[in-house]
């Protein structure tokens, strides 16, 4: 008996020791889950809602700093954007019918310029909320493209303001002698932002169609081959998206659609090259 006593206590680290090794292996494999729950690949719903809801507050805060920001030189941005309308015609009178008529419009121009003020802030916090679910490839190639459509963007409003508008309020504000133009700010204002957020978004078309090239939706031989009913849809877009009906505005907008569908399909030729040789 005294023999058996004596085996016990060296018995007795065998039968513990693979518990305790099991025990390690389970606090060890925790941190690793709850670090893949950082990174957002096993977030459940409600922590889909929660990141999100703090993304947008934040977008928000930042919206509404850069329009308070934007109020102190929203008057200048105001006759940035009615020098068009004096330079096409001399005795135009930009004018407000209403008690809240120039406010609404000094407003609305400070809103835009908040928004685009702000806009690393909103394209950085909708990456940072996509960005765990794309893979690393994807990623390299999002932020090239976000860059781009920003610069895009701000060409194309650019191309609205010195190349489209000046034709197009000298068509529309010379409609004949003795007959003296009076327009409503609010009026002006919409068409204008309406006219440049409109060519902004027309110059993201080759970005559009490299993206769809590279997600193999299209490629470059069949936009090659849609050409002709590029040219159709191109003047029927212009016709329906432009804030006025007459032939050079929506000609000065179809027109740029056009080249950048052909731009598009160099690009997308390109995205298309290692595709093919792989």
């Amino acid at each position: 008996m005294a023999r058996r006593e004596e085996l016990l206590p060296e018995s007795t680290p065998d039968t513990t020791v693979p518990q305790m090794t099991s025990d390690v292996d389970t606090a060890s494999a925790v941190p690793s889950e709850s670090a893949s729950r950082r990174e957002g690949r096993e977030l459940t719903i409600m922590e889909h809602l929660q990141e999100l809801r703090r993304r947008l507050i934040v977008a928000a805060i930042a919206v509404v700093l850069a329009v308070i920001v934007s109020l102190i030189f929203t008057r200048q941005l105001l006759e940035w954007l009615t020098a068009p309308a004096h330079d096409s015609v001399e005795d135009v009178q930009i004018i407000f019918t209403d008690p809240v008529g120039y406010w609404a419009a000094y407003f609305r121009v400070s809103l835009l310029a908040g928004i685009t003020i702000s806009m690393p802030v909103l394209v950085y916090e909708a990456l940072a909320f996509v960005g765990p679910g794309l893979t690393r490839a994807e990623k390299r190639w999002l932020y090239p493209i976000v860059l781009g459509a920003s610069l895009a963007f701000v060409a194309g409003a650019a191309f609205a303001y010195y190349i489209e508008l000046p034709p197009a309020l000298r068509f529309l504000l010379n409609s004949g002698e003795g007959i003296e133009p009076f327009i409503n700010i609010t009026s002006y204002i919409d068409f204008t932002t309406r006219l440049m957020l409109v060519t902004g978004l027309v110059f993201e078309l080759p970005l559009l169609v490299m993206g769809l090239a590279k997600l193999r939706i299209v490629s470059a031989r069949k936009l090659i081959g849609w050409w002709r009913y590029a040219f159709v849809l191109a003047f029927v877009v212009s016709a329906v998206v432009t804030p006025s009906i007459d032939p050079i505005t929506q000609t000065l907008v179809a027109a740029p659609m056009i080249v950048l569908y052909f731009i598009g399909i160099i690009l997308a030729k390109l995205v298309e090259g290692p595709a093919k040789n792989s």
